[in-house]
């Protein structure tokens, strides 16, 4: 079988790899899409993504579409089409046994995060736990279905959010988060969804999914103290200053960008004076479900990918991918 492996900074070769075998409680599955995420990015086009270096062949890949290859058991039957919740949870915490995905040990398909690497679906067969299985339900195509990870994530961020969830949201940066952020709040029936980004194919894009206002940062005037809740999803250290400056007097800001672990500049004064509380949101815990469920229910989330390309073309898929420009969601398609 063929697997794509990123070997250091640029240096991705789809590869002869052999055929992986599904021990007790696993399934072989053959990989149809995956998405390319921004950690993908960082692995390929860095050789690392934070702290987390490439120390051996890694192949990336969380966000998967796939069919049942094989199931020893015979629980799963051969061409079952389904997606997979990506976490192996670690160990239960006192006070956070709710929120499995933040306790310590566990680990996430296609990170370099611990060594050997937790390798990702990025090849033709890969082999997962059958309680990362998700069943795909009738209508819900298998390149629809390589969304429902990044989904999981963008439906966390609304947990995060909670009671405060209202009736107004602004969304600051369109990439392909914010851009399902957008549209999971549009699903959940929340009146006025606003957006703000530096560059106007990506707010044309999150008009697409449904967004009511655009604000071209840098440009036009983002109203301040307007949005009971805003989404930081750009990590830019200006955005999430701005997110503070627009959220309501005892508003909320969720931080889903994954802010560099470094010291930055950033305007928080506002945060005091209207008593704004800023929550971070990391991944998911059970949203994929729900994930599945609104991307059969809701076709049009899917405008969100914008290119697709053979795994032949992995380099131009991910250079295609790191312009946030001209794509919105990539997928390698297997």
């Amino acid at each position: 079988m063929k697997a794509l492996f990123i070997h250091g900074a640029e240096d991705m070769r789809l590869e002869e790899a052999a055929v992986p075998e599904p021990g007790a409680g696993e399934v072989l599955l053959r990989v149809r899409y995956v998405g390319i995420c921004g950690s993908d990015l960082h692995y390929y086009f860095h050789g690392k993504n934070g702290e987390n270096l490439v120390r051996e062949p890694f192949a990336p890949g969380h966000e998967f579409s796939a069919t049942v290859e094989h199931d020893p058991s015979g629980e799963w039957a051969t061409g079952t089409p389904v997606t997979a919740h990506p976490a192996r949870f670690g160990t239960p915490v006192e006070g956070i046994e709710d929120k499995p995905h933040l306790w310590p040990g566990g680990d996430y398909l296609g990170s370099a995060a611990d060594f050997p690497h937790r390798q990702g679906a990025s090849a033709d067969l890969v082999v997962v736990e059958k309680h990362m299985l998700r069943r795909l339900p009738d209508g819900l195509s298998l390149k629809d279905a390589a969304l429902a990870e990044p989904l999981g994530v963008a439906l966390h961020a609304l947990t995060v959010a909670g009671d405060e969830l209202g009736s107004r949201a602004l969304v600051l940066g369109a990439g392909p988060i914010g851009l399902l952020v957008v549209a999971a709040l549009r699903a959940r029936g929340v009146e006025h969804v606003a957006v703000g980004d530096t560059q106007e194919s990506a707010l044309a894009r999150a008009r697409q999914v449904g967004a009511h206002e655009t604000f071209l940062v840098g440009t036009d005037e983002v109203p301040a103290t307007a949005y009971p809740v805003v989404f930081e999803c750009s990590a830019a250290p200006a955005s999430l200053s701005q997110a503070v400056v627009s959220a309501s007097r005892a508003g909320v800001v969720v931080q889903v960008g994954m802010l560099a672990d470094a010291a930055i500049g950033v305007n928080l004064a506002p945060l005091v004076s209207k008593e704004v509380q800023l929550r971070g949101t990391f991944r998911f815990a059970t949203e994929i479900d729900e994930a599945v469920e609104m991307l059969a229910a809701h076709p049009s989330i899917a405008g969100v990918v914008t290119h697709v390309l053979p795994a032949t073309e992995a380099v131009a898929a991910f250079t295609t991918a790191k312009d946030s420009a001209a794509s919105g969601k990539v997928l390698l398609e297997f």
